[in-house]
């Protein structure tokens, strides 16, 4: 029994063996371990396959010249005098903007289906309800491919252009309008318009916070809209109005002048606005429902007509609902936009990973620059969720 005795782990050793957090950060120390010496073999093992077979590595093929052009570039862009990195920013720009317009032409239909879905008119639910159904369940590159090769594909060629109002013509082309030719003055137009931005914004706040103190409402649309429209307005017509336009000349076999909107790049807007409206409209009709029906009763109650009750009562209750899935819906239009490259449209993917990469033959650090590229975006737009999420998140009190 002595022996026996003497041979036991002592109370404090036992402790600490058998401690949960101990054992935790061991478990967890194991793990980056293993998956650090993976990691590492990994890129040795890419490092030899690319040295064994005489594949050039690195990042020196950034400023070397392109050598190709690009037809949409919201950047100076030539295939003579640009390079590698710039068609880069060529392609990022091209993505950022296809997404930003995206995002908000899907906001819009979207809320406006998603509300018409819970419409009292028959007709109206019924259209919004088909709408839904029918954009939900087709693939978006199949879509992509109908409003591009069904839809403007087959419009007039250039010396038969549909003119449209306003100096505007459609063909399969795309769409030409007229360029704006900036005065010397038109400075304080767009600093005025900045200042009504500005203003609209601190007048909201104040109102909103006058509306919590006092119960009393502020014209908020109608100030803004003062400000936004009504003062850029007035200054541009007290500087002389110092904005003209150069209007597309339609000759015997072709257009001249005028700003050129390639089909690609409205193809990819309308597929992936209407596709992702279709979710976002699902999205709003959920957060609504996600309401007491007695709010809804207690504003009419109250003598409020449906439009402002909806807009005073149930909108800002639902928004607790919508936001998180909705900030799902934003990340998937900015990566659906990778598709692009289907129909042609010279976004990130379609220049850096398809031209670039068949250029240079560097695949890993093509892949690697655009994974993490979409990789931020996607944060960013997570983080700008996140904090508008918290800002309307109840505040108990």
């Amino acid at each position: 029994m002595s022996s026996i005795t003497d041979k036991t782990i002592s109370p404090g050793k036992a402790s600490l063996f058998y401690d949960p957090q101990i054992r935790g950060y061991f478990y967890q120390f194991l793990l980056l371990a293993i998956v650090a010496f993976l990691v590492w073999s990994a890129t040795t093992n890419v490092i030899d396959n690319l040295r064994a077979q005489k594949i050039a590595s690195g990042f020196g093929f950034w400023n070397n010249a392109a050598g190709f052009d690009v037809n949409q570039k919201l950047i100076p862009f030539s295939a003579s005098g640009s390079t590698y990195g710039q068609a880069f920013f060529v392609g990022l720009l091209n993505t950022l903007l296809v997404a930003a317009i995206g995002i908000v032409f899907a906001t819009i239909l979207g809320f406006a289906i998603g509300v018409a879905r819970l419409s009292s008119n028959w007709i109206v639910a019924k259209m919004a309800m088909v709408y839904v159904e029918i954009i939900r369940n087709i693939p978006l590159l199949l879509q992509l491919f109908f409003w591009y090769n069904a839809v403007l594909k087959p419009l007039p060629d250039a010396r038969n252009s549909i003119s449209l109002p306003g100096g505007i013509y459609l063909n399969n082309r795309g769409i030409i309008m007229p360029t704006p030719q900036f005065g010397a003055a038109f400075e304080f137009v767009l600093l005025a318009l900045v200042a009504g931005i500005v203003g609209a914004i601190a007048f909201f706040v104040w109102s909103r916070r006058q509306q919590a103190r006092t119960g009393r409402q502020y014209p908020n649309g109608w100030i803004a809209l003062g400000l936004i429209i009504g003062l850029p307005l007035l200054v541009f017509f007290a500087t002389g109005r110092p904005l003209g336009f150069e209007f597309p000349q339609q000759g015997r076999f072709n257009l001249t002048g005028g700003v050129q909107i390639f089909p690609e790049f409205v193809a990819l807007l309308i597929g992936l606005s209407t596709y992702t409206a279709g979710f976002i409209a699902e999205v709003v009709r959920a957060g609504i429902l996600a309401v007491s029906r007695g709010q809804t009763e207690a504003a009419h109650a109250l003598g409020l007509r449906p439009g402002p009750t909806l807009k005073l009562v149930v909108v800002p209750q639902a928004m607790r609902v919508i936001i998180p899935p909705l900030t799902s819906q934003y990340l998937n239009l900015v990566k659906n936009s990778s598709l692009a490259v289907a129909i042609g449209y010279p976004d990130l993917t379609q220049v850096f990973m398809g031209t670039v990469l068949n250029q240079t033959g560097q695949a890993v650090e093509m892949v690697s620059i655009t994974m993490g590229v979409y990789l931020t975006i996607s944060l960013v737009t997570s983080i700008a969720m996140n904090i508008y999420n918290k800002r309307m998140a109840l505040v108990e009190r």
